[in-house]
């Protein structure tokens, strides 16, 4: 027998039967025999989805003398040595298992029903009314009524990071990625069989909350991995996910779905806590520190990385954005194109003069900024190389980033001054045409910079990332397992 926070699961020979339990839960009620059968029927059908020969049907368990039986999920009787969580805990190697099960996630959702009523789940203001109704529901099961710690700032990186990122969510429904999934794609509900993968037990008590985005759906999976301790299987079934479906959504939005699937599922353990399931409450809390994780990862970023030409501010800006999987855009490249010159072309001149006069930068830095904030509020984190040596430039950068609601930082390379004419004068060609002269004239014009973090670039690259890493990320050794996808400037 096991017990779940809504049924009870007996195992008798080859079959399994599951009986719902007549609680009363908000999310759902199963109070009455009717209801519990209507659910029954529900779970029946719509597992039969990922498991056709697997769930056989409703039965019935009789009293003597009873008026109404009760209505049981009758399935197959899985092994339990199969399950894919005993698996994961015994350390066997499962790529081949969750790449088959990536790809029969996949393959369900590019199938599933769409529509409005399902895309209607897929808004901003849908998930950010789940994020509340469960913050609602994990207040009212603390026994005291305040939230466990961590979770007043999990709702602070919440509100944040949606209030910011409405166009993304809208660019999701717009790609068809809302679809009608699983909703409850934990490990020891999949069976890793000789002939294929079979994943029971699907959300059934409310369709709104089985209308997801593909990935939110992927995302409960890889949640539970990390909570088995195996992060690394984590990260691998979202990539393999990715790669079936064919969706390039960002890494910051990848980490927020693993975060709201810590939470609700911290929400699963506070009720099971009150229902006397020992171990419960640590589970809760070790799933809320995991939510935390996640969404200190999934925060939107712009780093500005500014500095003299020599500095070094062009390499590090790469390297950086190359350690994060982020945006790079560089000023350089950009103020070529649109002056519609290829960026390796050499355009030199004086200092103030022909593309590099103030108006043109204005011009450039004001694109550069506005390509940045389509970035930001698609969930995209960006770094952005230029000298950044104007107080209003900096000023336009803030306030784009406040309008995005996006972590601004602002790193200042420096060496000293018989390095960066050494630079100068042996680097090879590329798309800044500065010289020593230029570069003295722009060190004359400098204003100060302390908001900046300074950072020393004379040494290693590798300790000049370490350094802008340090001021980027915080918290990095708190952080969840991140996702590897590099960007590039578009071309």
């Amino acid at each position: 027998m096991r017990e779940t926070h809504t049924a009870v699961v007996l195992f008798i020979g080859d079959r399994t039967y599951k009986v719902k339990k007549p609680v009363d839960l908000a999310f759902l009620d199963y109070t009455t025999v009717a209801g519990r059968r209507a659910a029954c029927e529900q779970e029946v059908a719509l597992n039969r989805r990922f498991a056709p020969d697997v769930y056989l049907g409703v039965g019935e368990f009789r009293s003597p003398g009873a008026d109404v039986p009760e209505p049981i999920v009758v399935m197959r009787r899985m092994p339990t040595e199969r399950r894919l969580a005993e698996l994961v805990r015994k350390g066997i190697d499962v790529d081949d298992a969750l790449r088959a099960v990536a790809r029969l996630l996949a393959t369900h959702h590019a199938s599933a029903p769409r529509g409005r009523e399902v895309d209607a789940q897929g808004t901003r203001d849908a998930l950010s009314s789940r994020w509340e109704a469960s913050f609602g529901q994990v207040r009212a099961l603390s026994a005291d009524g305040t939230a466990p710690d961590g979770v007043a700032e999990i709702e602070q990186l919440v509100h944040r990071y949606l209030a910011g990122r409405e166009p993304l969510f809208d660019m999701r429904i717009a790609q068809g990625r809302m679809v009608d999934g699983h909703g409850d794609l934990l490990a020891d509900d999949i069976f890793c069989l000789d002939d294929g993968p079979r994943v029971l037990d699907c959300l059934e008590f409310d369709d709104a909350l089985r209308y997801v985005d593909g990935l939110d759906d992927a995302a409960f999976l890889a949640m539970d991995l990390e909570q088995l301790g195996d992060p690394q299987a984590a990260a691998f079934f979202l990539a393999e996910y990715s790669e079936y479906s064919g969706d390039p959504a960002p890494p910051s939005l990848r980490h927020h779905y693993v975060a709201y699937r810590a939470f609700v599922r911290a929400k699963v353990s506070l009720i099971q806590a009150r229902q006397g399931m020992p171990g419960a409450e640590a589970a809760a809390r070790r799933l809320v520190t995991t939510a935390l994780h996640h969404l200190r990862a999934s925060a939107v970023g712009l780093t500005l990385v500014g500095g003299l030409p020599g500095s070094g501010k062009s390499t590090l800006s790469g390297a950086l954005a190359d350690r994060l999987g982020v945006t790079l855009l560089s000023s350089d490249r950009l103020r070529k194109e649109l002056a519609g010159i290829p960026a390796e072309q050499e355009a030199a001149a004086a200092y103030g003069e022909g593309i590099y006069s103030p108006e043109w930068s204005d011009k450039t830095y004001a694109a550069l900024l506005d390509r940045s904030a389509t970035l930001l509020s698609r969930g995209e984190s960006v770094v952005l190389d230029a000298t950044w040596r104007d107080a209003q430039q900096r000023e336009a950068a803030l306030r784009m980033a406040e309008r995005t609601h996006a972590n601004l930082v602002a790193l200042h390379c420096h060496v000293p001054d018989e390095m960066t004419a050494d630079r100068l004068t042996h680097r090879a060609p590329g798309a800044s045409d500065a010289d020593r002269d230029v570069a003295a004239a722009m060190a004359a014009a400098e204003l100060p910079w302390p908001e900046a973090v300074g950072i020393d670039t004379s040494d290693s690259l590798e300790a000049a990332v370490t350094q802008a890493l340090s001021a980027v990320h915080p918290h990095a050794d708190n952080q969840a397992w991140v996702f590897r996808r590099p960007y590039m400037e578009p071309d």
